[in-house]
């Protein structure tokens, strides 16, 4: 277990390159099982999470080669389509190999997913969408495993209830070999699953989008083998604009992605943020006066990713007036605001007013526990001081971070193998724009 020792006040300049999207390099990292040639995958982030998926894969006779930000993986015959319990709880993706195993072998035995413990991430929809192709699926308690099989996985026309980016890319994984045509409607249009589909049509898939939030996968027989570079990822480039502008800093992103943070572009300049496009790929990040306060609601893409809510909240610590967050897409994601307030943030709990919460929002209200909030109210501009933090999930400890680099004298942040899930060395990157962090192994 590792922690932070960060000293903040201190403001951040010079240039940082953003790498490969984690949320496209799981994934295609699994489309390996779906062709016994080899696949060359460019831009892949050294992180605890590609770490893992190397191990579920490993686990199921994939051999892979790591050169740098370059991975060679050889998928070779499977006699064992089991993935570990210990492997599989640290991961949530682990679950998307159902879909190959079943069109690769009819079978698949796989542990309810572990990762990030965001609300409750029921895998629901994905199971009665694989059983709607042809899968007869058991889950059985008292072990934790869902046990799958099937004679063969066939086209279907299947209508999401809410809109799911896990789903999605479980069900393109799932379709891709099946027999016969699969539409997937109200599917999700996040950019990193168009990364996934512009992979596996080089791999000889048949996918299409033929309407928004309507994808048309024709089953082929066979893939081939691919080499392929993934997008930057541009929740990283977030994180990055914001360290810039909190600690009145100035940064320059390499690999930068504009185009694809367009509702984050809008209240970052809303707020007084200031956006320097020196070129296609390099963007940078500042602000020249006084930020101002917003009102953010998140939503699915093209909307303001939940992935940001929690950094754009402790620079909303920094801004004139009362700002609010309002959290649709999952239930439980306020975990940081205990460790803001402990910094001396002035944020309150608020339950936005909803006609139909069933309906408005994107998960299932039945899940969400007696006592949670939807919304917080910020007040700024508040001083942040220096406190002792804890991490509990991967976002929320990029957010940490960043309001202890903007808080003058020493904190400490625990838990950053959260931080390490998402982000390659970021000590190492943030201490090049002149943070003071340091990393302490704790015994």
């Amino acid at each position: 277990m590792d922690k932070f020792i960060i000293t903040g006040g201190v403001p951040l300049k010079g240039e940082i390159a953003v790498e490969g999207a984690k949320n496209v390099a799981l994934k295609i990292l699994v489309a390996s099982l779906l062709t016994d040639e080899e696949i060359v995958i460019r831009n892949v982030p050294l992180i605890r999470d590609v770490t893992l998926m190397l191990e579920v894969l490993g686990a199921l006779g994939v051999n892979y080669r790591r050169d740098g930000h370059t991975i060679h993986v050889t998928h070779n015959y499977i006699h064992n389509a089991k993935v570990p319990l210990d492997v599989a709880a640290r991961l949530r993706t682990s679950s998307l190999v159902l879909g190959p195993l079943l069109s690769r072998y009819g079978v698949a035995t796989t542990p309810n997913p572990g990762g990030c413990r965001l609300g409750a991430r029921p895998i629901d929809r994905h199971i009665s969408a694989l059983k709607d192709m042809g899968a007869d699926i058991q889950y059985h308690s008292d072990d934790g495993y869902f046990y799958a099989k099937t004679k063969e996985l066939h086209g279907a026309t299947i209508r999401f209830p809410k809109n799911t980016h896990t789903g999605t890319e479980t069900l393109l994984l799932a379709a891709v070999l099946a027999r016969g045509q699969t539409v997937l409607e109200n599917a999700a249009e996040e950019v990193e699953i168009d990364d996934l589909i512009a992979c596996l049509n080089q791999m000889g898939a048949k996918i299409r989008r033929s309407a928004p939030r309507t994808i048309v996968i024709e089953g082929v027989t066979k893939l081939h083998g691919t080499e392929y570079s993934i997008m930057p990822d541009r929740n990283e480039e977030v994180t990055f604009a914001i360290a810039g502008v909190i600690t009145h800093g100035d940064v320059i992103v390499k690999n930068s992605s504009r185009r694809n943070l367009g509702a984050f572009l809008d209240a970052y300049r809303k707020a007084g943020g200031k956006v320097e496009e020196m070129d296609t790929t390099t963007t940078r990040y500042y602000a020249d006066g006084p930020l101002t306060s917003t009102d953010i609601a998140t939503s699915p893409h093209p909307g303001f990713m939940t992935d940001w809510q929690a950094p754009w909240a402790v620079l909303m610590t920094q801004a004139h007036g009362l700002s609010t967050i309002h959290e649709t897409v999952f239930e439980s994601r306020f975990s940081y605001v205990s460790q803001l307030l402990k910094m001396g943030a002035h944020i309150e709990f608020f339950d936005p007013k909803v006609a139909s919460p069933e309906a408005f929002y994107n998960f299932n209200w039945a899940d969400r526990v007696d006592g949670d909030h939807q919304g917080v109210k910020i007040k700024g501009p508040t001083p942040l001081h220096n406190a002792v933090l804890e991490i509990n999930d991967l976002r929320a400890g990029a957010t940490l971070v960043l309001a202890a680099l903007s808080a003058p004298g020493e904190s400490v942040v625990h838990g950053v193998e959260q931080v390490d899930r998402g982000y390659e060395k970021i000590e190492e990157r943030l201490a090049a724009l002149g943070a003071h962090i340091q990393r302490i192994t704790e015994e």
